[in-house]
């Protein structure tokens, strides 16, 4: 796969091996497609691959989102599919490993609501910045499935044990203020600097040795590689819920813009 190859994300060549990847469906606030998703396993792979990157910087196309989730239309369509659900399985899976696999730093610069497979690469980002103002959520609980995607993986390292589960089993929206203050991001600033800060980081790390930046890199991420098994287990809980019950409830609360009536939480 090539640069040309990808339909919804951009790129743009900066100076010193700087590459700018643009999440770019922003008639619906970037929110991931099925090819979108299978795109962003493939992006890690063919950044590392590009001798003339030596940084990568991801955001979303627009001022409203980084990437506003799922298109619901996506996600209904793994509502009691096995076979969609499976498929949807190894991708997730495939979008974090790659990730933690690509040897360039990524920087993400999120520039609005984060949410889905969007959040894992915003939050799973070696060095993340976010406006103040933007907000984001872990939000499986809300349309009836437990907490994957990246989750499990990565926001006790960030945030700790109380705040993780405070936040994913609530589904709450936290903004860039109080996301920094948690440890969740690198950074929140105001919306006008965004995107200067975030290549001025690209363009200070590019400038350094590539071997030792690296090489911190992969040394600090086995963190992550341990939390592999812990990971995998609740991406699979996470897609069983999409088998059951609570998740056609919910998605159609989310699609209905009303409050979900769980199965599962009603008294017998």
């Amino acid at each position: 796969m090539d640069y040309d190859d990808f339909q919804h994300i951009t790129f743009d060549r900066h100076p010193d091996g700087v590459l700018l990847a643009t999440l770019n469906r922003p008639e619906v606030m970037n929110a991931t497609n099925a090819r979108l998703h299978w795109e962003l396993t493939q992006l890690w792979r063919v950044v590392d691959g590009d001798d003339h990157v030596k940084i990568v910087v991801i955001t979303g196309a627009g001022d409203r989102a980084f990437s506003a989730g799922g298109d619901l239309g996506w996600i209904e369509g793994m509502v009691g599919n096995p076979e969609a659900v499976s498929a949807a399985m190894k991708e997730a899976g495939d979008i974090v490993y790659n990730m933690l696999a690509c040897e360039k730093p990524i920087i993400s610069a999120i520039n609005g609501t984060a949410v889905g497979a969007g959040l894992a690469v915003a939050l799973l980002a070696d060095i993340s910045l976010i406006v103040e103002d933007a907000k984001f959520t872990d939000g499986h609980v809300r349309i009836g499935v437990a907490a994957g995607d990246h989750a499990a993986i990565v926001w006790p390292l960030l945030c700790g044990m109380a705040k993780a589960k405070y936040y994913l089993m609530s589904g709450d929206f936290i903004d860039g203020k109080e996301a920094e203050r948690l440890g969740l991001v690198s950074f929140a600033v105001p919306r006008g600097l965004l995107m200067d800060r975030a290549l001025s980081i690209a363009a200070r790390l590019a400038r350094g040795s590539q071997t030792a930046i690296r090489g911190t890199k992969k040394s600090l991420n086995n963190w992550m590689r341990a939390a592999g098994p812990i990971f995998d287990a609740s991406l699979g809980i996470e897609m069983l819920g999409f088998l059951g019950a609570d998740a056609r409830e919910g998605l159609d609360a989310v699609r209905n813009k009303r409050p979900a009536d769980f199965p599962s939480a009603r008294l017998p």
